[in-house]
């Protein structure tokens, strides 16, 4: 599972970079967003193993780390805006 992950990330962040290097705008858009993912998926690889929801009281050797749960919806709001942007200028 986490090798697939590994290759997926992989994947994602080669294409985002070959399009991003391709002189079409619209290509330039989707690269970003591909780019985008391949980030998300890094935070939540980075996150570890699933685990007790992170509850008050609870044990914190069994529970889940909030933060690259967190640090992915913040990329996502980032990308969705860069991408809005972008739109709007290639518009």
């Amino acid at each position: 599972m986490i090798l697939t992950m590994v290759v997926t990330i992989g994947v994602l962040y080669a294409v985002g970079v070959w399009l991003l290097l391709q002189r079409s705008l619209s290509r330039i858009v989707i690269g970003l967003a591909v780019l985008g993912h391949g980030a998300n998926l890094l935070l939540l690889a980075a996150g570890g193993r699933a685990g007790d929801p992170p509850l008050a009281g609870a044990d914190p050797a069994t529970t889940a780390d909030p933060l690259p749960q967190a640090l992915a919806l913040t990329a996502i709001v980032i990308t969705f805006g860069v991408s809005a942007f972008l739109l709007a200028l290639a518009y």
